[in-house]
């Protein structure tokens, strides 16, 4: 796994994040969560680099949406529990612009934690199809 990195210019390597999400809507991001694999945090925005999530936008079937749904509940909870550590990944954005970073806390990945519940895949490069 890559080092830990900067996420933004408040978010130093190793640091704690710790932060309130609330689901994104309509007004402007600063710090919410979008869906199970993206965040804002401090008006940047996160992808969770070892993961990929159902979609909840542009779903591709009801089951999705219902599986999307989920995951963003659960990681919204994984990211109130508590300080966390971003750890940069391979790159340090993805192609949209977003940081991508792994989500960990006490050595263990939150994503991977949505992998176990049956909520989300390990990141591969290519989408799942979850319908």
């Amino acid at each position: 796994m890559a080092a830990p990195a900067e996420a933004n210019c408040q978010i130093k390597g190793g640091d704690a994040v710790e932060a309130t999400f609330e689901k994104c809507g309509s007004a402007k991001r600063v710090t919410c969560i979008v869906d199970g694999d993206t965040f804002w945090h401090n008006g940047t925005k996160v992808r969770i680099a070892d993961v990929n999530t159902p979609e909840t936008s542009r779903p591709s079937c009801p089951r999705e949406r219902e599986l999307g749904n989920r995951a963003t509940a659960r990681m919204q909870t994984l990211l109130n529990d508590g300080p966390f550590q971003l750890v940069r990944a391979d790159r340090d954005e993805d192609r949209y612009g977003r940081k991508l970073r792994v989500a960990m806390r006490g050595g263990k990945s939150l994503g991977g934690i949505l992998v176990r519940e049956g909520l989300a895949e390990s990141w591969t490069g290519r989408r799942k199809n979850w319908c």
